[in-house]
């Protein structure tokens, strides 16, 4: 009986969450993206950020039709810094870590692609700034580039932290747990990536982290996306699973979101980077150190798991 209730609520959860994030990206967003119009393409980045807060809706939604009670332990909300502040160092440094490591390796591999003088970055903000009509020199584009990967790395977690909830208190503090109790830890987990994978298709069409007209298209964005959540969700799963909460995995979501774009500054203009490879963490060679600790934390779960079972 309560293995179906289980099921019941992760089916219900997922038909909530998918239902109204579709239907924002598909019928109120993708008219606007591209737009010409500037208040029209501000307004798709807000819509942006505000489907980060659905997965969560749908946790409250599901918990109320479910009538599953409010406590908390079930809530995942507990900090719980006195014993687990390792875990909050991964989440944030240890993120940050990684982030820069895989840019490194891509560079090493792809020398070309690496500009010191961050010419691609300069030209986007030249470009915003002439449609804007602002004038700026190459100094204070350099200064605010310095800044900007100073605020993603100690603030980040904290300037994210509200859109990042919406979605870990949806993914890793509600479904994660239903998750947990339906399947072992290794297909639980994998299964949850390719889910937060699927989530995002809609944007990955329209562009977002791969953007379009690439062989494969929208297939292979879609796929990469897929992989990409399976890194990412078993890393924060492991945080939210050792924690007892999905705050570390809010924390680590926030530093991804506002620092994983740093290493594209360092692109050149000249020589394009591979989106699907690097330097970004969404990349196969950018993200080679999310995807080795991944890797170990998973065997480390099934270890676990299986001693628990022995």
């Amino acid at each position: 009986m309560e293995q179906n209730h289980n099921t019941r609520q992760i089916i219900i959860y997922l038909l909530i969450t998918f239902g109204l994030t579709y239907s924002v990206e598909i019928f109120l967003i993708r008219p606007m993206v591209g737009s010409a119009d500037i208040a029209q393409a501000y307004f798709a980045q807000i819509m942006v950020a505000a489907v980060m807060f659905l997965p969560a809706v749908g946790a409250l939604i599901t918990r109320l039709v479910t009538k599953e009670k409010f406590s908390k332990d079930n809530l995942m909300l507990s900090l719980r810094l006195k014993k687990n502040l390792k875990y909050y160092g991964l989440a944030w440094f240890g993120f940050v870590l990684l982030i820069i490591l895989g840019a490194v390796l891509y560079f090493l591999l792809f020398p070309k692609q690496f500009d010191a003088d961050m010419g691609y970055v300069k030209a986007l903000f030249e470009a915003q700034r002439n449609s804007a009509g602002i004038t700026i020199d190459a100094e204070q584009i350099k200064l605010t580039i310095i800044v900007q990967i100073f605020m993603g790395i100690f603030l980040s977690p904290f300037l994210n932290f509200i859109p990042c909830f919406g979605e870990e208190w949806g993914w890793r503090g509600f479904l994660l747990p239903k998750m947990l109790k339906r399947f072992k830890v290794v297909p639980a987990l994998l299964l949850s990536g390719v889910i937060w994978g699927l989530w995002h298709a809609p944007l990955t069409v329209l562009g977002h982290n791969y953007g379009v007209g690439y062989r494969g298209f929208p297939f292979l964005g879609i796929f990469a996306m897929c992989l990409f959540c399976i890194v990412m969700g078993i890393i924060l799963s492991y945080v939210t699973i050792k924690t007892g909460s999905c705050i570390p995995a809010v924390i680590g979501h926030g530093t991804l979101n506002g620092f994983a774009a740093v290493s594209i500054y360092f692109t050149s203009l000249q020589n394009p980077y591979n989106v699907f490879l690097g330097p970004a963490p969404t990349g196969l060679i950018g993200g080679a150190g999310f995807i080795i600790v991944s890797a170990v934390f998973l065997y480390l779960l099934y270890k676990e798991e299986k001693q628990k079972n022995s």
